[in-house]
């Protein structure tokens, strides 16, 4: 039943879209070429039948990407923002391969404001329909229209999340009626203010006392051994029968449903940045990266003979780390300690009043401008401007022991600053705060959830206590 109403709703938001992208299309080409709004080209109107004839290609192209970049899937636990964001960057990439395709046909000079016009009328239409739509559903639902009645078979923590979710969508109109246990001491007692009716074996006469729309089992991995019995009780009555694999119980980052084919496979834990996400963080750091490295190359410039003329020594200092998926590279920072530094200490973290330090040493590392040249890694391929920090080898060795999720920080690339740097989880500070933090940035992952971190670094990254 859920399957068929996301169906339907997705087929209804594509058939809306399509339609708002030809309107504002249409509007467009009438709002640069038949208003006030701006004076004519010098060379005159394009033909409308011209403009007309790549609609088509318009909706295509937006059909190909809105379906590569997931568009259309049924939203989890996803801010409002999110969708506008995803939406406009659809909507980019559907022009600029249009701009492209035009350069092909070479059919006529099109108009940059009529462009922008379209851009801007299509991301309000497209977002508005989105809003009305779903706050129509939410409220003609909230107030009992459509109301399917659901029992889950799981009082866990795995049924207790089922409930969460459908309390978290209201607009699903799905109303739990109570839960079933197979611990007879619970029974009697509430979930959030839903009852648990009975155990597993009293299901066929909870069914006939209460009305059930849809069957959820959501049992813990040791209650398996009741799931060929709930389902044979459940065969002879009009149920939707919704399983929510056991499995979900270990869901780690990112996890989900893939396919194979025909054949459903449960992702306990995957990277967060796959296609369309990795190519675009991948051009935001490209594109940022130089912008910072010019802005920043005169102060860079000045560093490096500042430590030339003040201790001996290379200006730059490589390191090796552990980036994305375990892969090993150098590192480069400004030489703030002293040459052969650890030579008798071996790797330790750098400390309050280090002595291996040099004294503008401590000053580049107290301010993080000895992390500047990490601008090159980043253009390199190596890193990322945003990331959790990357480690040396034998500290992950020991901390993947000590932390259990510790290596889930290498399924992206490693980063100049991160969500733990700019909450003061850097240096020597608890290994366990800054892993909860770059999980969490990792999870939470956007193009905006990025830029806010950069200007967070702005704020508080530098003169940070724990730089030493």
């Amino acid at each position: 039943m859920l399957k068929k109403h996301a169906g339907f709703f997705k087929s209804l938001f594509f058939i809306f879209d399509l339609f708002i992208l030809s309107l504002t299309w249409i509007l467009s080409y009438i709002l640069r070429f038949f208003t006030a709004l701006i004076r004519p080209p010098i060379l005159g109107t394009p033909d409308f039948g011209v403009y007309i004839k790549f609609l088509p290609f318009i909706l295509l192209i937006w059909t190909v990407f809105s379906k590569g970049m997931k568009l259309y899937r049924p939203r989890r636990i996803e801010k409002f923002l999110g969708e506008i964001f995803e939406v406009a960057k659809c909507l980019t990439l559907t022009l600029f391969i249009l701009i492209a395709v035009i350069y092909l046909f070479k059919r006529f000079e099109f108009s940059r404001l009529a462009f922008f016009y379209f851009w801007l009328m299509s991301i309000l239409g497209l977002i508005s329909i989105r809003f009305f739509a779903r706050e129509t559903l939410r409220i003609l639902r909230k107030k009992g229209y459509n109301k399917r009645f659901a029992l889950i078979a799981g009082a866990g923590e795995l049924g207790q999340k089922v409930l969460e979710k459908i309390e978290l969508f209201p607009e699903l109109g799905i109303q739990v009626i109570g839960f079933l246990t197979s611990e007879g001491e619970k029974v009697g007692k509430t979930i959030k203010n839903i009852p648990i009716l009975g155990e597993y074996d009293d299901l066929e006469k909870i069914l006939r006392e209460n009305k059930a729309d849809i069957f959820f089992i959501a049992l813990s991995i040791n209650e398996y051994g009741n799931f060929e019995s709930l389902i044979k009780k459940v065969e002879g009555h009009l149920l939707d029968i919704k399983v929510v694999p056991g499995s979900y119980e270990f869901l780690k980052l990112r996890g989900g449903i893939d396919e194979i084919g025909d054949l459903p496979i449960v992702s306990l834990q995957s990277s967060p940045l796959y296609g369309w996400d990795r190519v675009f963080k991948r051009i935001f750091d490209l594109i940022l990266g130089t912008l910072i490295l010019i802005m920043v190359s005169p102060l860079m410039v000045l560093i490096a003979l500042l430590i030339k003329l003040t201790s001996k020594g290379p200006v730059l200092y490589r390191q090796e780390r552990m980036g994305m998926d375990g892969r090993l590279f150098q590192i480069l920072k400004f030489r703030t300690m002293k040459v052969d530094a650890e030579k008798e200490t071996g790797p330790i973290w750098a400390k309050p009043n280090d002595p291996r330090r040099t004294k503008l040493g401590a000053f580049l590392r107290k301010m993080s401008l000895d992390e500047l040249p990490q601008l090159f890694n980043v253009l390199k391929g190596e890193m990322s401007l945003v990331g959790p920090r990357p480690e040396r080898p034998n500290f992950v060795e020991e901390f993947k022991h000590k932390i259990p999720s510790y290596m889930l920080r290498h399924m992206i690339k490693a980063g100049m600053t991160g969500w733990a740097q700019v909450n003061g989880w850097r240096g020597n500070t608890s290994i366990e705060k800054r892993v909860e933090h770059d999980l969490y940035y990792i999870q939470n992952w956007s193009i905006g959830f990025d830029i806010k971190i950069l200007l967070m670094t702005l704020w508080r990254g530098f003169f940070n206590k724990s730089a030493y």
